[in-house]
């Protein structure tokens, strides 16, 4: 594999793991650890988002930290990170919301986000879109604007786009359209 700009195949660092908790695991370690691979990751998320007016940068935990923040610093803006409830050591607002199989809270520090600030969500997974749309709720509970969504992938065969609606400019670096990637 060629290792320089474009010609990188960001998708063949992806590990799919077909058993992991129920669920096939699409693990994005191999990309983390490729360090020309994770920058080219978030150079071209920068890309796709450089030029639109965005204040900062939040992402949900675990793994869709590791992406956002390395964009908010590419971007030259904050990050505000979203984790699950009792996590955070501020005064928070939280949101409980149903996920395929459970129900999850999470929160974000009620000063993170000012009102009117323009917001770009980042994760590594676009799946059913269930977090993603939580995401999207605390932040505009907060005041904030979603410009966009961002995603180092998306699962198209489980329609997680369509379930965020027409409303937000959503964008996927690696598309995988089955089960089998």
């Amino acid at each position: 594999m060629k290792k320089e700009g474009k010609n990188l195949n960001l998708k063949s660092k992806i590990r799919r793991i077909p058993e992991f908790k129920g669920v096939v695991f699409w693990d994005i370690t191999p990309l983390l650890k490729d360090k020309d691979c994770f920058r080219e990751a978030i150079q071209r998320l920068a890309e796709h988002y450089r030029g639109k007016k965005i204040d900062v940068v939040v992402s949900n935990e675990a793994r869709g930290f590791i992406i956002g923040a390395a964009l908010a610093y590419k971007l030259g803006v904050g990050f505000v990170p979203i984790r699950k409830k009792g996590k955070l050591p501020y005064k928070c607002v939280d949101l409980t919301y149903k996920k395929e199989y459970e129900c999850d809270t999470i929160e974000i520090h009620e000063d993170a986000i000012q009102r009117g600030q323009k917001v770009l969500l980042i994760d590594d997974l676009l799946a059913t879109g269930g977090t993603v749309k939580a995401n999207i709720e605390l932040i505009e509970k907060l005041g904030g604007e979603v410009v966009g969504i961002g995603f180092l992938i998306e699962l198209g065969y489980l329609d997680g786009r369509k379930a965020l609606g027409d409303k937000y400019d959503v964008f996927s670096l690696i598309q995988c359209d089955t089960t089998n990637g």
